[in-house]
């Protein structure tokens, strides 16, 4: 019993002894490992703040280009009620100038049948101060002279 006893205890010390050696040698073989893990996750942590601070910036110029491109649009919206509005007040005007343009035609016709009368009258006083001319002319020359 004492043999095995002393058995048991050697095997024990070496057990430890085992185990203590194969903890130092895991650490020591897997410290590098996480060391290098550890710097790769730094490293993707860089990359991903720079990506968000690019990110960061497009965001800014694209909605800077988003708000320019409203605020242009809302122009365009309020030239184009303006160009129907003005257009809906032509088309008035222009419906009531055709509305009195028969009225127009009318004085026109009228005015130019007065124009041509006056001409004719004009033409006939005319006519009849230069006969009275001659006549007065004719007399002249014709009364014996005293």
């Amino acid at each position: 019993v004492r043999f095995l006893e002393q058995e048991n205890k050697v095997l024990e010390t070496k057990w430890a002894l085992l185990q203590e050696h194969d903890q130092k040698t895991v650490k020591n073989n897997i410290e590098p490992l996480f060391d290098a893990y550890i710097n790769n996750l730094r490293t993707q942590l860089n990359d991903l703040e720079k990506d968000k601070v690019r990110l960061d910036g497009e965001l800014h110029n694209t909605q800077n280009l988003v708000e320019d491109y409203r605020s242009k649009y809302e122009d365009e919206i309020n030239k184009r009620t303006e160009a129907e509005n003005d257009f809906v007040i032509l088309k008035k005007e222009v419906d009531a100038a055709y509305m009195v343009k028969p009225e127009l035609e009318i004085n026109l016709q009228s005015l130019v049948e007065e124009i041509d009368f006056l001409r004719v009258l004009h033409e006939m006083v005319s006519l009849n101060s230069i006969f009275f001319e001659l006549c007065s002319i004719m007399q002249l020359y014709v009364l014996p002279k005293r």
